[in-house]
C-alpha cells in the first residue's frame, strides 16, 4: 500500500477529493448557463471559440505560474492552498453572474487556478510516497479518487440545482474547496528550487526515455480530443445523435476509471516503458478494427479504449517525469507538459471541426497515427537500451 493512515499520501488524497468535489459542483451549477450552451449542431466558429477557451489558461499556466509553484516560499502546499482559498471566493463571486457576460472572466480565472492545482499536485506526489516504486500506484489512487469524488459530488449538486437553483450549487462547491483548504495544512512542507537548474521539461536534462514518454502522450491526448468532436459531428446527422454522444462520454468516463484502477496491476509486470507500449497499441487495433466494421458501437469503442489507454499513458509519463526528471523545478515541468498535451487535444480536435471526416476515415486515422506512434516508440526505448 502506497499509504498508512494518517499518512502524506492520504492527507493529498483526502485534499484531492475535496478539489475534485468542488469543482464537479461547479459545473452542475453552470449547466443552465449560457457558457456551457456549446452545441455541436450550432457553428462551427462557435465550436472553435469553445476550443481556444480550453487551451487558453495553459497560455498562463506554462509561463508565468508553472514557476511561481517551484519558487514561491512556502513551497507547493502554499499554492494548493492559495488555489482552495482562491476558489472560495471564486465560486461565491459567481453567484450574481450566471447569466451575464462578467461569468466568462470568473470561469477562465477557475480554468486557470484548476489548472495551477492540477501542476502542484503532480510536483507533490514523490513528495508522500516512499519510493520510486509506489509512484503509479499514488498516481493511479489519485485518479481513481477524482473519479469517484466527482460522481458522488454530483449527486448533492445536482440535488441543491434542482430543488433551489444556482446560488446554492455555488455556495455547495465552495464548502468543497473549504474542506481542501483545511485537508491542505497537513500536507508536506517540500520545496526544492534551484532557479539556474532546468526542469524536466528541458531537453537538456530530459533523460531519452523522457522525451519518449512525452511525446506518446501528446499522441493519446491528441486522440482523445480528436475522437470526442469526431464523434460529436458524426452523430449529429443521425436521429439518435445525442443519445449516442452522451453514450460515448459516459463509457470513455469509465474507460478512464478502468485504465487507473488498472494501471498499478501492469505496474506489477511491466515498467512504465512497456506500459506505454500497451497504451499506445490499443488504440491503434481499435481504430483499425472500426474503420472496417464502421458502425456507431464500434465508434464508441475506440472513444472508450483511447479513454482507458490515455489513462494508463498519464500514469506511466507522470511516473516517469517524476523518476527521471530533476527534483527542481518540477511545477514548471509538468505545467509545460500540460500546456504541449492541451495543445495537442485542441489541434487534434480542430480537424473534424475544419473538415467533413467520414467515420469510418476517423478511425482509421486515428489507428494509423498511434500505429506509428507505437513503432516509433518502440524502436526508440530500444536504443536507448530499454527493452520493449
Amino acid at each position: 500500500m502506497v499509504a498508512a493512515p494518517h499518512s502524506k499520501f492520504q492527507q493529498l488524497a483526502f485534499t484531492h477529493a475535496a478539489v475534485v468535489a468542488g469543482e464537479a459542483a461547479m459545473v452542475v451549477a453552470l449547466a443552465d448557463s449560457f457558457f456551457f450552451d456549446v452545441d455541436p449542431n450550432d457553428a462551427r466558429s462557435r465550436v472553435l471559440g469553445f476550443l481556444l477557451a480550453s487551451f487558453a489558461p495553459f497560455l498562463i499556466v506554462a509561463p508565468m505560474i508553472g514557476p511561481l509553484i517551484d519558487r514561491v516560499r512556502g513551497g507547493r502546499r502554499f499554492i494548493v492552498q492559495a488555489v482552495a482559498a482562491s476558489r472560495i471566493g471564486l465560486q461565491l463571486a459567481m453567484i450574481p453572474f450566471a447569466d451575464e457576460i462578467v461569468l466568462f472572466p470568473l470561469v477562465f480565472v477557475a480554468l486557470v487556478l484548476q489548472k495551477t492545482y492540477a501542476v502542484s499536485k503532480s510536483a507533490l506526489v514523490p513528495a508522500v510516497v516512499r519510493s520510486e516504486l509506489e509512484l503509479v500506484e499514488a498516481n493511479s489512487k489519485l485518479g481513481l479518487i477524482a473519479g469517484l469524488a466527482g460522481a458522488v459530488a454530483v449527486l448533492p449538486a445536482g440535488a441543491l440545482q434542482l430543488a433551489i437553483g444556482t446560488p446554492a450549487t455555488l455556495v455547495y462547491s465552495a464548502s468543497m474547496f473549504a474542506v481542501a483548504l483545511y485537508a491542505s495544512f497537513r500536507l508536506p512542507k517540500e520545496l526544492v528550487v534551484r532557479p539556474d537548474t532546468p526542469s524536466a521539461a528541458s531537453p537538456d536534462v530530459s533523460t531519452t526515455s523522457l522525451q519518449l514518454a512525452w511525446v506518446a502522450m501528446l499522441i493519446l491526448r491528441a486522440a482523445a480530443g480528436f475522437m470526442l468532436f469526431h464523434l460529436a459531428f458524426w452523430f449529429r446527422t443521425q436521429e439518435d445523435g445525442r443519445v449516442l454522444l452522451g453514450a460515448a462520454i459516459a463509457l470513455s468516463s469509465l474507460g478512464t476509471f478502468a485504465g487507473n484502477a488498472i494501471a498499478p496491476r501492469l505496474r506489477r509486470t511491466l515498467h512504465e516503458e512497456r506500459m506505454l507500449v500497451v497504451a499506445l497499441g490499443l488504440p491503434a487495433l481499435a481504430g483499425f478494427v472500426a474503420a472496417v466494421l464502421g458502425t456507431n458501437g464500434a465508434g464508441i469503442s475506440v472513444a472508450v479504449v483511447v479513454a482507458f489507454s490515455a489513462a494508463i499513458g498519464r500514469l506511466s509519463f507522470e511516473s516517469i517525469v517524476q523518476r527521471d526528471g530533476p527534483e527542481t523545478n518540477r511545477g514548471q515541468a509538468f505545467a509545460r507538459f500540460e500546456t504541449r498535451f492541451q495543445l495537442g487535444w485542441v489541434i487534434a480536435a480542430v480537424l473534424p471541426v475544419l473538415l467533413e471526416i467520414p467515420g469510418g476515415v476517423g478511425f482509421l486515422l486515428v489507428g494509423t497515427v498511434a500505429a506509428a506512434a507505437e513503432v516509433s516508440y518502440i524502436a526508440g526505448v530500444r536504443t536507448d537500451g530499454v527493452p520493449a
